[in-house]
């Protein structure tokens, strides 16, 4: 079975997801590109570094963001942001952005990209003192599809 994803199951997955995929477009040229996150009700809340992904949404801040929970190729479940690129250089946004981020549940064994801090597990005492590029996307709209195979699977062994 085929379909929409319910509000409600949008928002769960946004909630549940870490990585999520940006889609930008400046001078001709499209990039899509994975990220880590984190997701508030209102806005998607990511820190990255200076490069070509923060060049592009600096020009071109109309965005795209996708995220998705795949069990196998006949089960899964897909949503898709649209909003708009917002790079938060002040307080009290930039640190309550990063207070967003630090306080995601990370597995274990994770990327040293999601880690905003050498002393991660363990926040920074002074969250002001993380340096890179903290943005949020202001959501403009929320789709989601998803399929569930009705199909039982036995496996020979």
């Amino acid at each position: 079975m085929f379909g929409e994803l319910p509000k409600a199951d949008i928002e769960f997955l946004l909630q549940q997801q870490l990585v999520g995929r940006i889609g930008c477009h400046a001078k001709g040229v499209t990039y899509v590109v994975p990220i880590s996150f984190a997701y508030d009700g209102d806005y998607i809340y990511a820190h990255t570094i200076e490069g070509m992904k923060v060049d592009m949404m600096r020009k071109n801040p109309r965005i795209c963001f996708q995220t998705d929970d795949t069990a196998d190729l006949s089960n899964w479940q897909s949503v898709v942001v649209f909003g708009e690129f917002e790079e938060l250089t002040h307080e009290p946004e930039r640190t309550q952005a990063l207070k967003k981020l630090t306080e995601r549940r990370l597995p274990i064994v994770s990327s040293e990209t999601m880690h905003l801090t050498s002393q991660w597990p363990f926040p920074d005492e002074d969250i002001s003192k993380i340096t890179g590029v903290v943005f949020r996307i202001r959501i403009t709209e929320k789709t989601g599809r998803f399929e569930k195979s009705t199909e039982k699977h036995f496996f020979a062994s």
